[in-house]
């Protein structure tokens, strides 16, 4: 039998069999001596705060549950049922076992409480008596007639009996491989007014946690009392158990714990049944907000339905202990389940007694995928109107913009170093930079969404156009960047596309009052929020999981954030370029001040940037060389440390530091150099080292820089320019919303044509696929027409 576990963790035979062993002997239980109370009935109420405990505060935020130091882990049936509810789903139960070791490992105190004895104890009892019957017809008729057998109702009570020291026997066996010890704790309904035991069951459970010892805690099904209807959570400050909701709410009040995790067969909590139309996943869920749900049935399995997790948990809540409620069959996330939620990351229901001030995330999204399709039904003109209000707002409210800045800029002066400090600048110059870009993009506008590309006659009567359309929602992350914010929001009004903006916490205040005059110009045409700026405390990765809501991830910064967005993204195209190695080749004809220009260029004026020079190639023949000792006499006036390629420093005696790769990116006064035979080894060597971004070479052979340029497969090649040259505004797109290395949709600078996409238009008159059939009457004709633009105010945008 095969264990999956999340880091492909597999049980070895011998595990397997030690735990078939230990079936048959149980091993050292930690059995209360009759049932311990862990609650109090509506007529011995107990106080407003349980026993023992100090009034505490649950999480407000996902992000603060990573310091959680007490997690109690709720197993409901279906979790570690098989979906024939007779034995146990062995590779989710193998798969939670490891994430609980892990955590308990880490310095957690880890609680479980669990179900499955029923469903064990059935799959137990239905083999002794398929056995034991067809014994008896053996014996009786001479021949086996298990066709003709009925297998009686099992009572759950007894196959609770039957199945419960297996199912603490099997999770023994599970721990062992952690070097995990665990301990069982059984408690009923039927002795929940006895206050001293329930101090006998917190002595217990303490005990065991200081010992390192993970309590696994059930109900007694052997002997526990039916359930009574409508008996569960009587009041806030009484709790029936009579499920394992309850019992986990109760246990992690009464232990003080810091979070419960209830693991269901549902994602979460949604605001309808699962499954029905439009029913959406809550991702945070209030204390108030019952009255907004609709709840379904039952699960397949178990006593209690989402009703009673909800009131379970928010009675946990009240109590001080974080709750989340998640999926712990979905083979795609039980591996990971418990330790992403541990982690913060958005998975499942969050509740919280902190509502925030503003819309959620998702909400946010809702507000610019709606509000951005009145945008691209706009007329140009109008469109062109909001950016060009939005430019002279920059200039008009430049003194409000710089204060905020400044605030921004005090407060990073001590966090930053330099180079991120010079992007989180803002002075006037730039500002009015800004102003001057956003009007090209103003006059971009005018013939963007809606322009045709193609028109065909595919028959008589039938025409078909290809034109352009907005992408649809545009996430957009960039760090210490506020000049970003205005360029992509005039992107993304030119194209009709919703934008979601996440900017870095280092510029909160510039990017707050930027965005306030972007949706100041938007509301001229009652779009306001079209453009939404993400405030809250969400993490790119739970960003990135909104992939029904989100249609393109377009990240400006650094190439870690770039990669770990790209890592994350889940089913979300993401633009953008993970690196920014880019080269500058000297070729043995190149002009001395032309090769001083440029390389000083590409490397010094900003060298933070993702389009600034990081290895310098050198033909062969310029070593030793005039040329050679004014490049080296440069770099070392502009205090840029330079590290050897292995073929440079073989040239030298005393070298400098030799680079440690040659694909690095520096993105500070540092460079790699590297010497080469030829034009077509620098060629090899970029395509080998580099990242597809920028690459020049200088020369004043023509056929070498032709050949340089057709052959090299980068984003940008240029000859005798700067690398530096390789940016929206300097290309005249007006500004940029990142720079793309993809193969696909967009390359290089991606300014307004890269956020649009197409969509095909046909106009007919009646026609059918089967007029052109074999026996049909009409024929194709597929023939190209001109490509005349509607008239404005007639384009087709949506």
């Amino acid at each position: 039998m095969r264990f999956i576990a999340p880091q492909r963790c597999v049980l070895s035979a011998a595990a397997f069999l030690l735990a078939m062993l230990m079936w048959q002997f149980s091993a050292c239980h930690f059995l209360l001596p009759s049932s311990s109370s862990i609650v109090t009935s509506a007529c011995n109420l107990c106080p407003t705060v349980p026993f023992g405990r100090a009034h505490g505060s649950s999480c407000a935020h996902r992000g603060e549950l990573r310091h959680a130091k007490r997690i109690v882990v709720k197993l409901g049936s279906a979790v570690v049922t098989r979906g024939d509810e007779c034995g146990l789903a062995l590779g989710r139960l193998a798969s939670i076992v490891e994430q609980v070791a892990m955590l308990q490992n880490q310095g957690k105190e880890m609680m479980i409480v669990t179900s499955g004895a029923v469903a064990f104890g059935k799959q137990r009892l239905r083999h002794e008596i398929l056995l034991s019957q067809s014994v008896r017809q053996a014996l009786h008729s001479g021949h086996n007639q298990l066709k003709d057998m009925s297998l009686p109702v099992l009572e759950a009570r007894a196959c609770a009996a039957a199945g419960q020291s297996g199912l603490m026997a099997l999770y023994e066996a599970m721990f062992t491989q952690y070097s995990t010890c665990t301990a069982q704790v059984l408690v009923t309904n039927l002795d929940f007014h006895d206050d001293q035991k329930r101090q006998n069951l917190n002595s217990t459970l303490q005990e065991l946690l200081r010992m390192n010892i993970v309590p696994i805690i059930n109900t007694n099904d052997a002997v526990v009392p039916p359930p009574e209807p409508n008996s569960d959570l009587q009041g806030v400050n009484v709790i029936s158990i009579k499920d394992n909701d309850s019992l986990a709410a109760r246990l992690a009040v009464e232990m003080k714990a810091d979070l419960l995790i209830a693991l269901s067969d549902v994602e979460g909590l949604y605001n309808s049944p699962p499954g029905t139309d439009d029913a959406k996943l809550i991702d945070i869920f209030y204390p108030g907000d019952q009255q907004s749900i609709t709840y379904g049935t039952k699960s397949r399995v178990g006593l209690g339905g989402m009703e009673a997790k909800v009131k379970a948990a928010l009675w946990a809540l009240q109590g001080g202990t974080s709750v989340v409620i998640a999926n712990g069959t979905d083979p795609k996330v039980t591996g990971h389940v418990i330790t992403d939620i541990v982690e913060g990351k958005k998975v499942g229901t969050f509740f919280s007694e902190v509502k925030p001030a503003g819309p959620t995330v998702e909400q946010q999204t809702e507000m610019a995928r709606d509000s951005g399709r009145n945008l691209a039904s706009l007329h140009p003109d109008q469109r062109s109107e909001i950016i060009c209000h939005l430019a002279e707002l920059l200039t008009e409210r430049k003194d409000e913009i710089l204060a905020a800045n400044k605030m921004d800029m005090d407060l990073a002066v001590s966090q930053l170093p330099a180079a991120m400090l010079k992007r989180l600048s803002l002075s006037a110059a730039k500002l009015n930079s800004l102003a001057i870009g956003l009007r090209q993009i103003a006059v971009a506008a005018q013939d963007s969404v809606g322009r045709v590309l193609r028109r065909t006659r595919v028959a008589h009567n039938l025409e078909l156009e290809q034109i352009t359309v907005p992408i649809g929602v545009l996430l957009v992350i960039f760090e210490a960047r506020p000049d970003c914010l205005p360029q992509v929001s005039a992107l993304a009004i030119a194209s009709g596309n919703a934008l979601l903006l996440k900017g870095g916490k280092e510029a909160t205040n510039t990017n707050r009052v930027l965005h306030q005059l972007t949706q100041e110009a938007l509301s001229m045409h009652g779009v306001r929020e079209a453009v939404q700026l993400v405030s809250t405390r969400e993490e790119v990765e739970d960003l990135c999981r909104l992939d029904k809501m989100i249609d393109l991830i377009i990240p400006r910064g650094s190439s870690q954030l770039v990669r770990n967005i790209q890592r994350a993204a889940k089913g979300i195209p993401v633009l953008g370029h993970s690196e920014g190695i880019c080269h500058v080749y000297v070729d043995t004809d190149a002009s001395v001040d032309k090769v001083i220009k440029i390389v000083r260029d590409s490397k010094c004026d900003y060298p933070a940037a993702c389009n600034a020079m990081e290895t310098l190639l050198i033909h062969r023949d310029i070593l030793r060389t005039p040329l050679f000792d004014q490049i080296i006499d440069m770099l070392r006036t502009e205090r840029v440390k330079i590290h050897a390629g292995p073929r440079f420093a073989s040239y030298l005696t005393f070298s400098p530091s030799e680079a440690q790769s040659l694909r690095t990116e520096y993105s500070d006064l540092e460079c790699c150099m590297e010497v080469v035979d030829s034009m077509q080894e620098a060629v090899d060597h970029i395509h080998k080292y580099g990242s597809s971004h920028t690459d020049v070479i200088v020369t004043e052979n023509e056929d070498t820089a032709e050949q340089f340029l057709q052959q090299l497969d980068s984003a940008c090649v240029f000859w005798n320019a700067s690398s530096r040259f390789a940016d929206g505004y300097r290309f005249g797109l007006g500004a940029e919303v990142g720079i793309s290395t993809a193969r696909i949709h967009a390359r290089g600078p991606v300014g307004l044509e890269g956020l649009l996409t197409t969509k095909w238009v046909l106009r007919g008159d009646g026609h059918t696929a089967a007029d052109f059939s074999e026996h049909g009457t009409m024929k194709y004709l597929h023939e190209n027409l001109p490509v005349t633009q509607p008239l404005a105010g007639q384009r087709d945008s949506n």
